[in-house]
């Protein structure tokens, strides 16, 4: 459960074109149990629609994932988001909903939407906190049916975790190029990580300090691989030392990347997604991360082979640029999703 929250508008914006933006401001129990200092209390931005200021209904809710590196407030610093949401619900693109995002972010790389004794239970956290404050606070419709989880990048594998974990609480999934989905074409063992600068690091700054992919990499390892006893960073890791030098330690990798990869567990979770009143994912051409466009092409071709109904596409662009623009992806492909998928009413 949550203690109490507080609740601050930041944007008061009530009429027949704008909707309202508010701060929610909560304390997290289950946050609290974690190695790396993150704060339990959480900032959560609340979108409220036009319509839902001036009317009585209950309405859908929409919790988006935002990436790794962000904050919730930068999912709305530049006024966009709620611009297309204004847009959308004024032209029909969509239905109204609740559109929700809670600080997912971290003293290191931010949450992965896992649960992990080192770097949080933000699995947990989303299900059994967020998702009952925010029916508690506001005219929702208590159903999966009308509950979807959306993100981007890492978010986006956020979402698609959401809808293989949860389907019972989660009923419509949309993952922006989601990352992490396989693999690709590049083994772990010949990932650019400086392994031993890696193990004499004494804070996460010194693994920024290293560069290259060092903090992710590290991040991943406090999510998948948590070891309590193992300070300071209190995670095994896939590269192990041995007289001195780095060897890939396999067990740890096979562990890692089963549990970090979805394809490594769609299997176990394919009942669920069949449930889901709808899935679907994109991806960016020209990511310069090839294997994440890769991995999302296997990700597909895996959800057909287990029976899994979905939409799935590639596009021209980067896994940045064709978001949030008036003809971007949230606009002309989510939200249009959102409004076939979602249950409008209770």
């Amino acid at each position: 459960m949550l203690l109490a929250g507080s609740i601050t508008n930041i944007a008061a914006q009530n009429n027949d074109r704008h909707g309202t933006l508010v701060t929610e401001t909560v304390t997290s129990i289950i946050l609290r149990d974690n190695r790396i200092g993150i704060d339990p209390k959480r900032n959560i931005k609340v979108y409220l629609s036009p319509d839902y200021t001036r009317s009585n209904k209950v309405y859908p809710v929409v919790y988006y994932c935002h990436n790794i590196g962000q904050k919730a407030e930068q999912v709305f610093a530049d006024g966009r988001v709620a611009q297309l949401l204004d847009r959308a619900f004024t032209t029909g693109v969509s239905r109204d909903f609740i559109f929700v995002v809670a600080d997912y972010s971290s003293p290191t790389t931010g949450g992965m939407f896992e649960n992990s004794s080192t770097s949080g239970r933000w699995l947990d956290f989303t299900v059994q906190e967020l998702i009952p404050f925010i029916d508690t606070k506001y005219r929702t419709i208590h159903t999966r049916d009308s509950r979807a989880a959306i993100g981007h990048f890492m978010g986006g594998r956020g979402a698609l975790k959401l809808g293989m974990a949860h389907a019972d609480i989660v009923g419509v999934v949309y993952a922006l190029h989601p990352v992490a989905t396989g693999r690709g074409q590049l083994p772990w063992n010949n990932l650019e990580v400086d392994w031993k600068k890696v193990h004499a690091a004494k804070t996460f700054q010194d693994l920024v300090d290293i560069g290259g992919s060092a903090a992710i990499m590290v991040a991943i390892c406090q999510a998948f691989l948590p070891n309590p006893d193992r300070p300071p960073f209190y995670c095994d890791f896939f590269k192990e030392l041995q007289n001195g030098e780095p060897v890939l330690h396999v067990e740890n990798t096979q562990k890692a990347q089963q549990a970090f990869l979805l394809d490594g567990t769609v299997n176990e979770a394919a009942q669920n997604l069949r449930s889901l009143r709808g899935l679907a994912f994109d991806w960016a051409r020209y990511d310069p991360t090839t294997a994440h466009t890769h991995s999302a092409l296997e990700f597909t071709r895996k959800l057909d082979d287990l029976g899994i109904d979905h939409e799935a596409e590639e596009y021209r662009g980067d896994p940045w640029n064709k978001l949030w623009t008036d003809d971007g992806r949230f606009y002309t492909r989510l939200l249009p999703f959102l409004n076939q998928h979602l249950i409008f009413h209770p």
